[in-house]
């Protein structure tokens, strides 16, 4: 049965930022798609929403893959038919961090494979799931894209180290701009939000913030009103620099 209530996918849903933004959105009333490339995992994040009574479905995603987003677009069709919001949170970190050796994540021995991997993931997925269900978001006009990006990769603050991730994320928030200027005059809006360093297991265990504080300027960017911003780069629902 189709769904009248507004519709959220979250990709990478099943850990940390990702859990946290599908029950932060389902607890204000959205129906939540969790996604997970990983079934068995998104299985087990759906029941522990489903037992805090929350209204979540699941779909196995594979964000680097054509085929896997098609068919995420083509569950969306039958069981919802429509999609109001859209977090893309699944995200990778390849670059060697936390070794001993701190010049294995050096631009300057940087390997062309983990960039391709990293940019498969954090910039052509999202790329892949705007062209899937910015259409839909168009028929209905109404529609909120979250870009999860980083510190890392804004210019203005751009050091050295992770360059893959720091590439990744950079390219990521030219992908909130370009769709924000596609999207024009379509209620669609589409920001790029920095969680914070949040206590994830991407993060590590000395994360300043926890899933909840990072999750909190995610849900703001999915709900905004629709005369809200759109291209920007928040943190905390403050704009920060590019």
């Amino acid at each position: 049965m189709k769904n009248a209530l507004p519709v959220a996918v979250v990709t990478g849903a099943n850990r940390g930022l990702g859990l946290e933004t599908a029950r932060q959105l389902a607890r204000r009333g959205f129906r939540v798609l969790l996604t997970s490339r990983n079934a068995g995992k998104g299985e087990m994040a759906l029941e522990k929403l489903l037992a805090e009574g929350l209204d979540v479905l699941f779909q196995p995603l594979d964000v680097t893959s054509e085929n896997s987003v098609a068919e995420l677009g083509a569950f969306i069709h039958s069981r919802c038919g429509r999609v109001d919001v859209l977090v893309n949170n699944a995200g990778v970190f390849l670059d060697s961090h936390g070794s001993e050796d701190s010049g294995s994540a050096s631009v300057f021995n940087a390997s062309l494979d983990t960039l391709t991997a990293t940019l498969r993931t954090n910039l052509y997925g999202p790329l892949l799931l705007a062209q899937e269900l910015v259409p839909l978001m168009k028929q209905q006009h109404h529609g909120r894209i979250v870009n999860i990006s980083s510190g890392m990769g804004q210019l203005s603050e751009m050091e050295g180290k992770s360059p893959a991730y720091r590439i990744s994320k950079t390219a990521l928030n030219a992908l909130t701009r370009i769709l924000a200027a596609e999207t024009q005059g379509h209620n669609i809006l589409v920001n790029s939000v920095c969680p914070g360093w949040v206590r994830t297991e991407m993060g590590g265990p000395n994360a300043e913030r926890t899933v909840e504080e990072g999750a909190t300027g995610i849900v703001w960017a999915a709900t905004l009103p629709d005369d809200g911003p759109s291209g920007g780069f928040f943190r905390d629902g403050q704009p920060i620099p590019w």
